[in-house]
């Protein structure tokens, strides 16, 4: 089991910065790949970004060029460093990883972002 946990969301205006972190705890033996979804009201989850164990990323195009991932692996920590927000980045923000193919969610954190 992968326990993750969410923090860092809130309120922002238009053209703010935001930084999401997710910490991994439980059964971690290796660097895993995380990442992070949003599901705005209404609408899918979608993909944000993916940070493999590598390192390498992935993107939405729509964050392409505003949004950071990265990782800590000595803390089994994700960050996601959220630049130039728009309103429609407004959704709950999802930590996700992949352990052994099982895919494991955090429970969320909020974005709200005002024009």
């Amino acid at each position: 089991q992968v326990q993750l946990v969410e923090s860092g969301g809130g309120l922002v205006q238009a053209g703010g910065s935001l930084r999401l972190s997710c910490a991994a705890s439980g059964s971690i033996s290796r660097v895993i790949p995380m990442g992070w979804y949003r599901q705005a009201p209404g609408k899918q989850r979608e993909l944000v970004a993916i940070i493999r164990s590598g390192s390498t990323t992935t993107y939405a195009d729509s964050v392409k060029g505003r949004f950071t991932c990265s990782r800590d692996n000595a803390k089994n920590t994700v960050y996601l460093q959220m630049n130039n927000l728009k309103p429609e980045d407004t959704a709950d923000y999802y930590c996700w990883a992949n352990r052994g193919g099982l895919a494991y969610w955090g429970k969320g954190t909020l974005v709200t972002v005002s024009s």
